[in-house]
């Protein structure tokens, strides 16, 4: 089942592109399973969405993703998972 998951993240651009860097050198920034993942400033605040193909699929990343923020500074993010109804591409 594919999943969308929405969090409200509090950090600021230079932590967000930290983080990215520290999945890249993990080899962890394309993870299997993420379809898309898009962020977006929120005032002193990020929204993040991401699609994944399964649930399992996010649960691995997530062992990756939280020690990254956490040595980063960033708090577990509050999230939302809702089943996806439909994706389009392009």
């Amino acid at each position: 089942m594919t999943i969308t998951i929405f969090f409200d993240v509090q950090c600021t651009a230079s932590q967000y592109d930290q983080v990215m860097r520290d999945l890249t050198a993990a080899r962890a920034d394309a993870p299997a399973g993420r379809l898309y993942h898009v962020a977006q400033p929120d005032g002193d605040r990020w929204s993040v969405i991401d699609v994944w193909e399964s649930p399992a699929a996010f649960e691995r990343f997530g062992q990756v993703l939280l020690p990254i923020l956490a040595k980063n500074g960033i708090p577990a993010p509050e999230h939302r998972i809702l089943p996806t109804h439909n994706v389009v591409r392009g």
